[in-house]
């Protein structure tokens, strides 16, 4: 049995810039020292454009036949919703782990991505959280019903977003009511 190649955080990102040679709008490698025999843990950070997000995706493969999707974040930036989607090469060799996190803004008058459940199928929890709370659509995802949110809360309505699309609306700040009894 041929043993597996293990890359470097570098060699990984070369291999994107060599593929990707535009939609790559910045990538950098951290890494930080863990436990008592202070092993070195790296974390390799791009940021694409939406256009070549599934292919960035689908290239993990390349690396490891099974990367492994830890979840997704979503973040309202103002104009945009930024989603940074986590994951990890070579776990199962030790202390080899390398932490890769691929970011994609998307302009919040096209908040549209593709699903990448047809490659990982566990990304469907994530997707639709995306979805429930950020206002994303996620184009030919699965499962396309709430997770998370009542099926009764307003349409419309985003409890991470912050604008006026978000839940101000529906909040009640205790701390600019004035108590009755005074």
């Amino acid at each position: 049995m041929a043993k597996k190649t293990i890359l470097t955080p570098d060699e990984i990102i070369k291999s994107y810039k060599e593929t990707f040679s535009k939609g790559i709008r910045s990538s950098r490698v951290e890494s930080f020292e863990r436990g008592i025999q202070k092993t070195k843990m790296f974390h390799i950070y791009m940021t694409v454009d939406k256009s070549i997000f599934k292919d960035v995706v689908k290239h993990l493969f390349t690396f490891e036949k099974y990367p492994h999707f830890a979840v997704s974040s979503g973040y309202d930036l103002g104009d945009t919703v930024e989603l940074v989607h986590h994951f990890s090469l070579y776990c199962g060799a030790k202390a080899r782990d390398i932490s890769v996190n691929i970011t994609v803004a998307l302009p919040k008058n096209d908040l549209t991505i593709d699903t990448i459940t047809d490659l990982i199928p566990g990304a469907l929890i994530s997707e639709q959280e995306k979805q429930e709370m950020l206002g994303v659509k996620v184009i030919d995802i699965p499962k396309d019903e709430r997770v998370f949110i009542p099926r009764e809360f307003p349409e419309g309505i985003y409890p991470w977003r912050r604008d006026e699309t978000g839940p101000d609306s529906m909040v009640r700040n205790l701390h600019d009511e004035v108590k009755k009894d005074e």
